[in-house]
């Protein structure tokens, strides 16, 4: 991806996008906190200087993590969000009172706290350590950035795992675990038990625990609660047992949910996102919400509905077309598509689905789409603009033609010849030219939701927008 600003202190956003990325990938894990704790002393701990609010699991972090910060910004606290991946800008990732940090100021960041990281990059490298990869750099300018903006509380994403993150130089005021399942199982192990002890990692000494429903309860909850005794946790609350999802009904645009808390009920809460986990994700954010406030009782139900009835996540379910209808969701682990499907099954009533594809090379690619066959009917393989980790078109399409079957695949291994070959697809069955009833799926990892955002704002954008007897015409002239 490329991003243009105008230039700023002799650097353009781009250039500096550039000089982060030389770095080691964020997947790249260095399992040490070694720098980032050399660094924040050296920078007289700016992450000290504002509450945080710390979420691991290896589903729902993001969601979660807006909802959390919706909440605390409603109720009036100045607010910081670090969130990844981000979609199309760098800048997504550093949020500030509900809004990315300008290109300028993410310069501006950057610039103030090179140097801490060249003399740490310095003393690393002289004792035959790594430099900082991309993902210590940009946790150091988010800290830095929530520091300098003078900020009450932080709300801080884990990139991956949990002990050895990056992010974990944070102390969780609530530290929220969330569903916590078999993923990324080169670098954090290859049991839910050895997963689980890396995601406890982010819980601190005097910490309030928030756990979300655990889909390998038997395996994982022992861990979670033995860490938290270890550690000296303030407290646990349990979805299900201190706190619970009483009711969710599905609605337009969303559901209403009726929620428990340690300090009350929350009833009727319009929440703008689909599916039964971003009920149980809302619980999380309201519980960790309730622990950072200035309040001693439940907080105001008015204030609640309208922070979660806001909160829009880019890349989860999230609608961005209509006639036809186009989908966008970043899942890729069997636990998110699952969750996918079931919001699918549960709000949409298409009578044909195709789905676009390109998922990276170390996911379980087979059984990801396994899970979603019965609600696809014909499947686009193709390849995003990470060609460093994405699996080759060639080879997504032989495990496509697997589950699918061979009269069920396409090929493009161009990813905007995917987008219009899934547009004609559904155009080919479509008598009335609205694209009524039929709809585009465009999943497998956050990169790919990314480039169909990117790709619908730009010329293809204009076309897919027209009726269908209109793009055909249009698409003749470009």
């Amino acid at each position: 991806m490329s991003y243009e600003n105008p230039n700023i202190g002799g650097k353009t956003l781009n250039e500096v996008y550039a000089q982060i990325m030389s770095r080691a990938p964020e997947h790249d894990i260095n399992p040490s906190l070694d720098a980032m704790k050399k660094i924040a002393h050296i920078m007289a701990d700016p992450q000290k200087s504002f509450r945080t609010i710390h979420i691991t699991g290896t589903n729902g972090k993001g969601s979660t993590a807006r909802m959390t910060e919706a909440i605390c910004r409603e109720y009036g606290l100045r607010t910081g969000l670090y969130a990844s991946p981000h979609l199309e800008s760098v800048t997504e990732r550093i949020v500030i009172d509900g809004q990315p940090i300008s290109d300028d100021y993410f310069v501006d960041i950057y610039d103030q706290t090179i140097d801490f990281i060249n003399l740490v990059d310095e003393q690393s490298v002289a004792e035959g350590k790594p430099r900082m990869s991309f993902f210590e750099v940009l946790t150091v300018m988010a800290m830095w950035a929530f520091a300098d903006s003078a900020i009450d509380v932080a709300i801080i994403e884990v990139g991956m795992g949990g002990l050895w993150d990056a992010t974990n130089v944070f102390d969780a005021d609530a530290a929220i675990i969330g569903p916590i399942d078999m993923d990324h199982m080169q670098w954090l192990g290859g049991s839910v038990e050895q997963i689980a002890k890396e995601k406890a990692g982010i819980i601190k000494k005097n910490s309030s625990v928030v756990i979300a429903p655990q889909p390998h309860e038997e395996a994982v909850m022992p861990i979670l609660r033995d860490y938290a005794d270890k550690t000296g946790a303030k407290n646990i609350i349990c979805d299900g047992i201190e706190s619970e999802v009483i009711s969710r009904v599905p609605a337009v645009g969303g559901q209403v949910v009726t929620l428990r808390t340690p300090s009350g009920v929350y009833e009727d809460v319009p929440i703008s996102m689909f599916g039964q986990q971003q009920a149980h994700n809302a619980l999380a954010a309201l519980c960790a919400a309730e622990i950072v406030l200035p309040v001693s009782s439940a907080l105001n139900g008015d204030i609640v509905a309208q922070a979660l009835s806001s909160v829009k996540i880019p890349g989860r379910v999230e609608i961005v077309r209509t006639s036809p209808t186009i989908i966008l969701d970043g899942g890729h682990n069997i636990n998110a598509v699952s969750a996918l499907r079931e919001t699918l099954e549960e709000n949409f009533d298409f009578s044909e689905l195709v789905g676009v594809t390109s998922m990276m090379s170390d996911k379980n690619v087979e059984d990801v789409l396994s899970v979603l066959e019965p609600v696809i009917d014909t499947l686009v393989v193709t390849q995003n603009s990470y060609p460093q980790r994405a699996m080759p078109p060639e080879e997504l399409e032989k495990i496509a033609i697997s589950v699918f079957g061979p009269d069920r695949v396409i090929r493009r291994d161009f990813f905007p010849d995917a987008l219009q070959a899934a547009v004609d697809c559904v155009d080919s069955g479509d008598e009335t030219g609205v694209g009524y009833g039929r709809g585009i799926l465009v999943f497998g990892s956050f990169v790919t939701a990314g480039d169909a955002r990117a790709l619908l704002k730009s010329k293809t954008n204009e076309i897919l927008s027209l009726p269908k007897e209109q793009r055909v015409s249009k698409e003749e002239q470009v």
